[in-house]
Parts: structure tokens; C-alpha cells; sequence
């Protein structure tokens, strides 16, 4: 195959699997992997243990002040990429559904997603990167070599999240997680700044019935189809 590194953007609804997908093809191709969800989910997870954000209300002007000290970098920890905020591992203290609602509400505020946007662009000028995320494949990268768009029915995603939650040792309930993807849904598609929408030449996932292996074939053959295309 030949070696010209591209830019692969995945992106979809929230618990579909998008990091999953990301991170192994990351790990095969020897690709850097970027979790733009985990960025937003800093901030949210800033936001709450700084009293910014409330469950009625989030204090836009403080937040304004403080986004662009937020320092998110992503290390390996053992065999695992971790998140940390201003040197501070939070890999599991922003993957709680209160964190991951946080996240959803800050990222439909202006500001917040234009400084994300802007650390994601750099992190990815050099290419040979895979990120995810909400809107890769129509803000941040839209000329992406690879756009995947990945998609599975609600309900799959809230047994997905359900499952990964109650896992952690979480007391979460079915009915509640279920609706919170539902909200993350539709605030992610309705919101004004950067919506979340398939990318005209995004390919589209479905993995409501596919297993891990079988969609991981599938990626890697649009890998390989668009390392051959780049170079055509």
C-alpha cells in the first residue's frame, strides 16, 4: 500500500461506536487517533466542578474567560489513551453520563466549538490522523480523504451506553439513558453552530446488527480504497 498518510474523519450519533471504530483503525494503519468527544467532554467536566455549568444554566461569560486556558492533551496510560485537563488524568471522570450531558450542551455554544475546532485542525495539519467526533467530516476536515458517518438504531445505543455504564460500577437505569440519547440526538442536530449531518461523501456505517470484526473489515477496505485514490 502506498505510504501517503491521509485524514480520516469519522463522525455520528453518540454511542454508535465511533470510537471504537477509530481507535482500531488508528492502532492498525499506525495512525494518530484524536477523540474530539473527549475534548468536549473537558470542557463540560470543567464546567461542573467550576460551577460554570449548573443543571439550569451555564455561565457563558466565565466560560469565555476560561476556554482558552483549557489545556487538553490525550497520553498513553499502560495500553489506553487517556484525556488529561491542565495535567490531570479525567479519563474516567468525564465518562459519566452527567459529564457526557455537560459536553452535548457546551458544544452549542459558539465560542466552544470554534477553539475545539481550531486545536482539532492543528493537531491534524500533518495528516496520518484518525479523529472523531459530531462534525469532522463537515467543518473541521471537509476535504478529508475518508469520511465515515456511522449511525445505529436509539435503542442499540442506549443498551451500548447502558451496558459500558453499569460496567463502571455506574447506578444508571435503561429508561434514562435511553433518553438522554435521544436529547444528545436531537441537540446535536439542531443546534445553530456546526450540526451534526453526514457529509455528502461521507460513507455511511449502520452498525445496528454488525459486530466489531465484520465493520472493522469494512473500514479498512475504505482505508486502503482511499490511501490508492490519494495517490492516483
Amino acid at each position: 500500500m502506498p505510504n501517503k498518510k491521509i485524514v480520516v474523519a469519522i463522525d455520528g450519533f453518540s454511542s454508535c461506536g465511533k470510537s471504537t471504530i477509530a481507535k482500531r483503525l488508528a492502532k492498525e494503519v499506525g495512525y494518530i487517533y484524536v477523540d474530539t468527544g473527549a475534548m468536549y467532554r473537558a470542557v463540560g467536566y470543567f464546567g461542573i466542578q467550576n460551577g460554570i455549568i449548573t443543571d439550569n444554566a451555564i455561565d457563558g461569560e466565565r466560560l469565555r474567560r476560561e476556554i482558552g486556558n483549557l489545556r487538553i492533551a490525550f497520553r498513553n496510560v499502560g495500553d489506553e489513551q487517556h484525556t488529561f485537563l491542565n495535567g490531570v488524568d479525567v479519563e474516567h471522570r468525564i465518562r459519566t453520563l452527567e459529564v457526557g450531558n455537560a459536553a452535548s450542551r457546551v458544544s452549542t455554544i459558539d465560542f466552544v466549538r470554534q477553539e475545539m475546532v481550531r486545536r482539532q485542525q492543528e493537531m491534524g495539519a500533518a495528516k496520518g490522523i484518525v479523529m472523531d467526533g459530531r462534525d469532522i467530516g463537515t467543518v473541521v476536515f471537509p476535504d478529508a480523504e475518508l469520511k465515515i458517518f456511522v449511525d445505529a438504531d436509539a435503542e442499540v445505543r442506549a443498551r451500548r451506553r447502558y451496558n459500558e455504564l453499569t460496567a463502571r460500577g455506574e447506578k444508571v437505569d435503561y429508561r434514562s439513558v435511553l433518553d438522554n440519547v435521544v436529547e444528545r440526538d436531537y441537540r446535536d442536530t439542531h443546534r445553530k453552530e456546526s450540526p451534526l449531518l453526514r457529509a455528502q461523501d461521507a460513507k455511511l456505517l449502520d452498525n445496528s446488527s454488525f459486530d466489531i470484526e465484520l465493520q472493522q473489515k469494512v473500514v479498512m477496505a475504505w482505508f486502503e480504497d482511499a490511501v490508492r485514490r490519494s495517490v492516483s
